[in-house]
């Protein structure tokens, strides 16, 4: 069993695991989007095993619903549920911070080998590689401060990494609330996580 919440939106659904950051799917309703969360789970295990962690979840069980706007419609899971509130750990901090690192280095690795000229939606839109990339590096800068790590903009890769390693171990460490910075980390490691993964899958599908 895995836990997830739902984030509903006036038009779709945001399935999102509760235990596996980055795991979180879109569709047009409650159950198409569970089943949608379901058929990435051999995906998303390539990430997990990549973090060295067994990838069993199991049958999704829903224990929450957020209520989403038209943000959630445009395609970003942006609502805070009551349970990221919750106390983190600092072993299950580690671990889920195991499988941002997990999400960056498999993103580094597909881009590196990937075409600069992805294929084209069905209506002639999408980025390409490079345009990904800088996208997933500047808006992972606007992430990081709402977790209290700032860094101005990168001149290197190098700044990049080091911006990496800090927002890494800050939220490697155990967590008690009330929130302290704009994201409370448990919401902060899944919605980074899920849009390195969501634009890795992009790039898979579009070369």
């Amino acid at each position: 069993m895995t836990r997830v919440y739902l984030e509903l939106g006036p038009k779709k659904v945001f399935a999102c695991s509760l235990d596996w950051p980055g795991w979180c799917r879109i569709d047009k309703g409650e159950e198409a989007a569970l089943d949608r969360l379901i058929d990435y789970a051999p995906r998303y295990r390539v990430i997990a095993e990549r973090a060295g962690l067994a990838f069993e979840p199991g049958e999704p069980r829903v224990v929450a619903t957020v209520q989403g706007t038209s943000t959630t419609d445009f395609g970003v899971p942006y609502e805070v549920p009551d349970l990221d509130l919750e106390p983190l750990p600092a072993a299950e901090a580690e671990r889920e911070v195991a499988l941002l690192r997990a999400a960056w280095e498999l993103f580094d690795e597909v881009a590196a080998v990937s075409p600069e000229e992805l294929r084209k939606g069905p209506r002639g839109g999408g980025r390409d590689r490079t345009k990904i990339i800088d996208h997933v590096t500047d808006a992972e800068r606007a992430f990081a401060r709402k977790a209290g790590v700032r860094h101005k903009p990168y001149k290197s890769i190098e700044d990049r990494d080091a911006m990496r390693a800090e927002l890494a171990q800050t939220l490697s460490r155990p967590w008690e609330p009330p929130p302290a910075t704009a994201w409370p980390p448990r919401y902060a490691l899944r919605r980074i996580a899920w849009h390195v993964i969501d634009h890795l899958w992009e790039i898979e599908d579009r070369r």
